[in-house]
């Protein structure tokens, strides 16, 4: 089960910190997104901003739970945003990311006891 935990918090991670970089890039698939879903571009650098520092605070076991919270709320605001534009079928597929960090979230919790 221990190594599930880290293959899970570790692909979570790395999705975390590569959607925040791809908004703080400003990346022009993420500004159509934006735009598509009706949100100005300013919000992109504070919501990449947000994933970026979620996922770098679940590397590190004080802050894990924190971070797995953050990088849920990051990807459940994403999903959200997909199904605003109407690609429902992706916006069931992108909740997985948040399940995940639910489950991660968890265990994290588990392993301290």
């Amino acid at each position: 089960m221990r190594y599930l935990f880290y293959s899970i918090l570790i692909v979570v991670v790395i999705m975390s910190l590569a959607a925040g970089g791809a908004k703080v890039a400003a990346m022009p698939q993420e500004v159509q997104f934006f735009e598509d879903a009706g949100i100005v571009s300013a919000w992109l650098l504070p919501f990449g901003a947000m994933q970026i520092i979620g996922g770098l605070l679940a590397i590190y076991h004080r802050s894990r739970r924190a971070g797995l919270a953050v990088i849920a709320l990051g990807f459940l605001l994403s999903s959200i945003l997909i199904f605003a534009t109407g690609n429902v079928a992706f916006g069931f597929v992108s909740l997985l990311p948040v399940l995940l960090c639910i489950f991660v979230f968890r265990q994290s919790g588990a392993q301290r006891q």
